[in-house]
Parts: C-alpha cells; structure tokens; sequence
C-alpha cells in the first residue's frame, strides 16, 4: 500500500457482511487440526483426523507476491505433506470487499492476512481466533511489534514484519537544485517546508520540492505523537486537540503557497498512483512520504538510489513520534475447520528461516528478530538501505501508538476527503481539523 493508497470499500458495507458472517459462521465449524510447530517435517500429522487436512490461505498484493508465496506454500506441503494450503489471493482494492463476503458466506479463510485498521473490527465481531490460545509461537517476534496485535485481551494477529513512516529522498534533485541534503536527526518541520520550496524554485518547471503529504492520516500520527498526542486515545477516541490538527494542515497549505508541492490537481492526479507514478519515481520530486519497505519499488521505478530520512521534527520536541508499524498481520479464523494445522502454517510463516529466505523483506522486515538476522545478507541493496534504516531507529523509537480502534477503516477515506477540501482551498486549515474530528469520532464511536 503506497503512501497514499487507501481502502476503496464503504465501511458501513464491511460492517454489515461481518454482522450477517458472525450467524453463518457456525457452517464452518470443526475442532480437528495438526499441533502447531515451526514447521519441521518431524511431526507431519496434520489432525487427529487419519487422513490429510486443507486450510486456505488469504492475502492481498502484486504479481510478485502471489508468486513467492505459493513458492512458501509449496516449501511448507514438502515438510508437512498431511496439509495442503489452498491459495487466495487478489489484489489490494478487491481484497477487503471479498474477504467481508467470505467472511458473511460462513466461508472465511482458515489464515488471513490483516491490515492494522481491520484488525480489531474482525477481532471485535468474533470473526478471529486468539493466537495465543491455538500454539502461535511468537517467542522470536519483535517485541516492539508483538503487542499491536492484541485487541481486548486476546492476540488476533501477529505482525509478518516492520516497516516505518519516512521520507523518500532522491539525493540526485537535490544536488540538481543545489540544496544540502537535510540532517534529518536535527530538521525541523519549518526546515522540511522551506527545504521542499526551495528545491522547487531552483528546479525545472514540473520538478517539485516534495508530493502531497496531508492525505494519509499516518503523518498526523507521527505528528501528534511529537507533540504528547496521539490521532487516537488508549480509550478508544480520537487523542489530539484540533488546535494541533490546524497546525498540521498549516504545514500543507505553507508548502503549496511556496511552490514546494504540485498544485492540487496534479496532485489529486498522482495521489493513487503507486510507486511508479510518483514523483520521485518518474524524477519529479525530491521528497515523498513512504512507508520504508517501499524504497525498493519507488527506487526501482527511478532507476537509481534513493535514500530515506527520518520525519521532521524528531528532536524539535519532548519526545519522537516515529514508530514501527506492522506490515501486516497473520490471523487464524475463529471456526476454521483445522486452526492447530493453521497455526503450524503460521508458526511457518513467521519463523521457518527458509520461508523467511523466500519471503524476505516483502511482508516488511521480518518480526521475527532471529529471521531478521538469518537473511540480512540476502537482501537487495534497497531493501538492506530501508534494514539499517530500521536499525538506527531502534532506540530512538519511544513507543507505538494504540491499535486502531473498531471504525478505524473509514479514517483513510475520510483524510483524504477532507484534505482534498484543504488543498483546493474549499475549507479552511482549522475547518477541516474541525469537521476530521467530528467525523472521526463517529466512526470509531468516540
């Protein structure tokens, strides 16, 4: 997911399926499955039933990933011949609207791939089962990461691997503009603005200081954390003032008065794009917000190396607001049919060190921290540039902000929307602050 992608679906839709799926869900139901290991060919009995067992297997992504997975899936039936793992899979816009009508049809997978703002509407609605209680061993998981998965005292998901918000830069414009490259340990958000502008003014017509960077919510996130808040509470609301929201609305409409950022039609026209339409992967940026495992794709689709940089503002106030944000997440449906032969999938996943070799940083840097370290050597210069990225975050990161509330997911659509309003200058910096609040507060129920 790019760092303007957001999920295409209405809530409220999702919402209803889930209702209709809790009642169905009892058609799928079974207590037989395999005791759950690390996947090691030494125990191949899949369940208690005498014959062979089948979970499905549920995640979203691109033609590459379909491909490595089924590469993992067949790794794990060659150790574990009693289970086969059927594949379902599509891409990210289709995958949220057809895992609700699975979900809804009592025909959910048995492993699903979650993303941080489903995770505790599944959860809540009793659609996930709690890992701990199945064998999920996660005694390797990072774990500035292992408690993003809990959600009302249970475990319903575990992370696949780490990434973080950043940003992209592309050493090349900058140097094209005769613009230092920033000390991102010591820039401030004033610096980040005046930086982008000037690398616009000093650039060819069409060559921009830095793409649009108000329409996800997780530059906010890190934002408010900065300043002691956070977008949403440890109760379940929102956690900011809309006095702090205003100001970061500021930082937008500052950037494009100052001509560091495409005007708000160019930018509305990139803003889905992915990393081969953006700007810096087509050379007409020097700045973007990204998540880290992104670096690869948009430094692929540039044809050169990219870098990346801590977020503004890190040491311009009392704490850090960057954190560790979970690429995914693994889950075992609550009535799968077989969940100890889906747990040993998972257990697979997470901490075989050849799926890790196969997967390597595409699901983010593995959670697992002695996988992490297995396949190090094996990455792809981008992949192991965004590694020891991560790596020197490691102790300057704080904390993690609170799992997404239930009602999370309409968020996105919502920010976007609004900052839509902003940057055409239809609403004001504090009247979209105003009405992002009162929105958001309806759909999580705050």
């Amino acid at each position: 997911m790019n760092s303007s992608t957001r999920p295409t679906r209405t809530w409220w839709r999702i919402g209803a399926l889930l209702a209709v799926g809790t009642l169905a869900l009892s058609g799928c139901n079974g207590d037989n499955g395999a005791a759950p290991g690390d996947g090691d060919d030494d125990d191949t009995t899949a369940s208690e039933d005498s014959g062979p067992v089948e979970i499905r297997f549920s995640w979203w992504g691109s033609d590459d990933r379909h491909e490595t997975t089924q590469q993992v899936i067949d790794l794990f039936e060659d150790k574990n011949p009693d289970i086969t793992v059927v594949p379902d899979f599509t891409d990210w816009g289709g995958y949220w609207d057809k895992l609700a009508t699975t979900v809804a049809g009592g025909d959910t997978p048995d492993v699903i791939t979650q993303e941080e703002r489903y995770l505790s509407d599944y959860a809540s609605r009793g659609v996930l089962a709690d890992l701990d209680e199945i064998g999920v061993e996660t005694d390797a998981i990072d774990p500035s990461i292992l408690d993003s998965g809990t959600t009302d005292g249970g475990l319903y998901g575990v992370a696949t691997g780490v990434n973080a918000y950043a940003i992209v830069a592309d050493p090349a414009i900058f140097e094209q503009a005769g613009v230092d490259m920033p000390d991102d340990t010591t820039w401030t958000w004033e610096d980040f603005v005046d930086i982008a502008n000037e690398i616009s003014a000093n650039t060819p017509d069409g060559v921009y200081g830095m793409q649009e960077f108000g329409g996800n919510e997780a530059g906010f996130t890190i934002y408010a954390r900065q300043h002691g808040q956070s977008l949403y509470g440890q109760d379940g609301g929102v956690g900011y003032d809309d006095e702090l929201l205003t100001e970061w609305n500021q930082l937008t409409m500052d950037m494009i008065e100052g001509g560091g950022q495409p005007d708000p039609a160019k930018s509305v026209e990139i803003a889905d794009g992915g990393p081969e339409q953006s700007l810096l992967g087509t050379g007409a940026g020097a700045m973007g917000f990204w998540w880290s495992n992104q670096l690869p794709a948009i430094s692929s689709a540039a044809g050169h190396e990219l870098t990346l940089l801590r977020v503004p503002g890190e040491s311009e106030f009392d704490r850090t607001g960057m954190y560790f944000k979970p690429a995914m997440y693994y889950s075992v449906s609550k009535e799968s049919a077989h969940p100890e032969a889906a747990a040993k999938f998972v257990n697979f996943l997470l901490n075989d060190p050849e799926a890790g070799a196969l997967i390597l940083a595409d699901r983010g840097l593995p959670a697992n921290l002695d996988v992490r370290e297995a396949i190090s050597g094996d990455l792809e210069p981008a992949d192991q540039l965004s590694a020891e990225f991560l790596g020197g975050l490691q102790t300057e990161i704080v904390d993690g902000p609170p799992v997404p509330p239930t009602g999370a997911a309409e968020v996105p659509e919502i920010t976007t929307r609004l900052n839509t309003e902003l940057i055409f200058g239809q609403m004001s910096p504090a009247d979209v602050a105003s009405q992002f609040t009162t929105e958001v507060s309806s759909a999580i129920g705050g």
